[in-house]
């Protein structure tokens, strides 16, 4: 009986056997030839494309997505052909290829999603990189948009980043989208207060406000009847940017003006009327002895 040779017999018979080279060396070097420029094509192409996504302005963060995408997706199509010319059926692992793919999908579904509703983001934008947005309940500048999450600077400098499949199946606010907005200041003025004086004070306070604009012009609107008061709003356009400094300007200048007037600004109040019953209930008893 001969003896079974070992691993390393075998190895070192296949390692120092020429036949083997002879056969293999063709497409050794006809794959590594492939790969050399497989790469240079990558890159290539990919500068091409970057280059031509900046001049079509297309956002950077997708820009640099669709060149990673296609740098590596010329590289596999080149490692695929390199299995082809080795004999290996690439179509055979259809099949597994998909069924991995499609567990890696139900493990990373969440990721999955934010990164779908970051390409979707990128190709809508409702907001851009310095945008003052609310959405998840969070307030801030947009510092950075991924493809994953968004980035945000909260006005007391805090880092918040809210993945992106939150932020595109909610309400998106963006603050700062428009040049201008208006600024409202509700104020409640006491029953005792002519109507007609309340409003011409409260529209000279509002003119009179610095940095102000003049196109759409201030108002004063009654708005209702309160329990406690006569409730007015007080209407002024303002830049996007002067929009906090406006507000801040408008409410000193009413509550100024209406002090100047000596009309009351009233907190909410709720009368309460005793009768007779109840208000001998609340006499102390050595009162009641006394008496």
């Amino acid at each position: 009986m001969e003896p079974v040779p070992s691993i390393l017999e075998l190895l070192r018979q296949k390692l120092f056997d020429p036949t083997i080279y002879q056969t293999h060396a063709p497409n050794v070097i006809g794959a590594l030839v492939v790969l050399f420029a497989a790469w240079m094509v990558a890159g290539w192409v990919s500068r091409l494309m970057y280059r031509s996504l900046k001049l079509a302005k297309i956002d950077e963060t997708l820009a640099r997505f669709a060149t990673k995408f296609t740098w590596w997706g010329i590289l596999a199509l080149a490692i695929a052909g390199c299995l082809g010319r080795f004999g290996v059926d690439t179509t055979s692992y259809a099949a597994a290829i998909g069924a991995v793919g499609f567990s890696i999908g139900l493990a990373f579904q969440g990721a999955l999603g934010n990164f779908a509703a970051g390409i979707m983001l990128l190709v809508f934008r409702p907001y851009k990189v310095g945008d003052v947005i609310v959405v998840g309940g969070q307030t801030g500048k947009v510092d950075e948009i991924d493809l994953f999450s968004t980035t945000l600077d909260t006005p007391d400098n805090r880092r918040i980043m809210v993945p992106n499949g939150s932020i595109f199946g909610s309400t998106i606010e963006n603050t700062s989208y428009h040049h201008t907005r208006r600024v409202e200041v509700t104020v409640g003025a006491c029953y005792s207060a002519d109507i007609d004086q309340t409003y011409e004070i409260l529209m000279r306070a509002v003119c009179a406000v610095p940095g102000i604009l003049s196109e759409p012009a201030p108002e004063v609107v009654l708005l209702e009847l309160a329990d406690s008061s006569v409730n007015w709003s007080v209407r002024a356009w303002a830049t996007t940017a002067d929009f906090g400094l406006i507000k801040q300007r408008t409410i000193r200048a009413v509550k100024l003006a209406l002090d100047h007037a000596g009309i009351e600004i009233p907190f909410p109040q709720m009368d309460v009327n005793l009768r007779g019953p109840a208000l001998a209930n609340l006499v102390p008893n050595t009162e009641r002895k006394a008496a």
